[in-house]
């Protein structure tokens, strides 16, 4: 399985043409942080920074781009967050998504193709009991089965979508953000600066030439301080990258199927380790099984077509000797948003809650 997939744009996908297409790839790695990141791009790729602009402009206004902003990781926050499943009789799953999604702290949720029909993952700051949240939802939505599967083992985290088509779907590389820089960051805690600034870069940057002018106001620094801190925060372990966010389905990517394996539980480092290293996989994890949930290994695959993601599962079950899997893939996208840090939306939902309790209580 070595041959690439270079190809033309998917059907209802932007006519991007080659140079674009490598534009997106190398934005999706890392955004500069530079004064001008946009003239930094063009020299990497042998353009000029209005040429970058423009084409970069051009992929926004076709949704292909939602956003470009730091990306941090949650745990690293402090934040507890938990992947979530649930079995919702299909006549309530609306009615249920819309309960899920009024949360502050659920980034994404989706209807899959199994009897545990809800996935979505949920997030709360330090001091907050997840369990409690969740068990909370369970009751709003009415679900039959509700089943936390919160991160055991990070193997991967990397969103890297191949837009240019010249990877192989075997294509292999060493994960940028894994447990040990997560763990990193327990060394440290976050202070007032570093708050400040998680919610002046979380947001989307505009695409204009000096796109960080607005963060150093907001923080009323100088873009030096700022670009500084960058790193610091990086280097910690907090911040995973600047970088842009792509739409999946608008950039081609239509078949996103999340792999669920049963693994051995004296393989699962080994094979956790092993999956991580495909290009083409963007997510791996170990989570927590259950009495009628018996995958303990996740990881999102990527690819334009169906056969893309089945042969690269596949793939990995020969390669391994891992056969007991399957491919769960999303049929609706219920919401999909960046988690947002430090904000008192989380407290004024937990509020609201106990208001409605008291409520009932004394009905």
């Amino acid at each position: 399985m070595t041959t690439t997939d270079a190809r033309p744009a998917a059907p209802g996908s932007p006519p991007f043409d080659a140079i674009s297409r490598r534009l997106l790839d190398v934005v999706q790695e890392g955004f500069p942080l530079e004064a001008r990141p946009y003239r930094a791009l063009g020299q990497q790729l042998g353009l000029d920074e209005a040429e970058v602009l423009a084409r970069f402009g051009a992929a926004r206004d076709a949704g292909v781009v939602r956003q470009v902003c730091a990306i941090y990781d949650t745990k690293a926050l402090g934040y507890s967050s938990a992947l979530v499943a649930m079995k919702v009789p299909a006549d309530r799953l609306k009615a249920a998504a819309a309960v899920v999604n009024a949360h502050p702290g659920v980034s994404h949720n989706y209807r899959r193709n199994h009897d545990f029909n809800m996935w979505f993952t949920v997030a709360m700051p330090p001091g907050h009991d997840l369990d409690v949240v969740i068990a909370r939802l369970h009751e709003l939505t009415c679900a039959e089965s509700t089943r936390p599967m919160p991160t055991l083992q990070l193997f991967k985290i990397e969103v890297n979508l191949d837009i240019s088509g010249e990877r192989a779907l075997d294509a292999r590389g060493a994960p940028s953000y894994t447990q040990e820089r997560r763990n990193a960051a327990a060394e440290h805690s976050l202070d007032d600066d570093d708050i400040a600034y998680i919610r002046a870069t979380q947001g989307d940057l505009p695409t204009v030439a000096e796109p960080y002018a607005g963060v150093a106001e907001a923080l009323g620094w100088d873009l030096e301080r700022v670009f500084a801190h960058g790193e610091t925060m990086a280097t910690k372990g907090y911040l995973r990258r600047f970088a842009a966010i792509l739409n999946h389905r608008a950039a081609g990517f239509r078949a996103n199927g999340m792999a669920v394996w049963r693994v051995p539980e004296d393989r699962i480092d080994d094979f956790g380790s092993y999956v991580a290293g495909y290009r083409g996989v963007s997510h791996c994890y170990q989570r927590p099984t259950y009495a009628d949930w018996p995958y303990n290994v996740f990881s999102m695959l990527h690819h334009p077509k169906v056969t893309g993601v089945e042969e690269t599962a596949a793939a990995i079950a020969r390669e391994t000797g891992v056969e007991e899997y399957r491919v769960l893939y999303s049929s609706t996208e219920f919401k999909k948003i960046r988690l947002p840090y430090f904000v008192p939306e989380y407290e004024q939902w937990e509020a609201l809650c106990e208001a409605e309790a008291k409520e009932q209580g004394l009905r």
